[in-house]
């Protein structure tokens, strides 16, 4: 049963001046998975600002914004071979929501050099 919708929106700049300015922002943010997806790309920065527009966007499917015990990182965008973004919740995250019974994520991430924007959705 659909349990929730999530929309994001962010410009690809915000992200990369993020990441070159702040020390720790990128690993608070991203797992190591998706540093080393990201940072293989020639448009990196594009990468890092869908996949956090895809965290923000699977916080406002679960419809109570970010949850103490969940934790940016823990939230993964992985790819298949393919080429299909799927998320992943981890470690204390996966354990913080999974009394919320959530059988299935969905998630599409898109990109263009000025901005970039995810759908989330959230089945249980």
């Amino acid at each position: 049963m659909l349990e929730g919708l999530g929309l994001d929106i962010i410009e690809v700049e915000r992200i990369a001046e993020k990441i070159n300015k702040e020390s720790g922002f990128r690993e608070m943010v991203f797992s190591k998975t998706e540093i080393a997806y990201c940072e293989s790309k020639t448009n990196k920065f594009e990468h890092y600002a869908a996949r956090f527009a895809a965290k923000e966007a699977f916080f406002k499917a679960l419809g109570t914004g970010w949850l103490k015990g969940t934790h940016f990182n823990e939230i993964e965008i992985t790819n298949s071979e393919s080429g299909k973004p799927s998320l992943v919740l981890l470690d204390e995250t996966k354990k913080t929501l999974s009394p919320l019974g959530i059988s299935k994520i969905l998630v599409s991430l898109s990109h263009l050099k000025p901005i970039a924007s995810a759908v989330v959705i959230i089945e249980k």
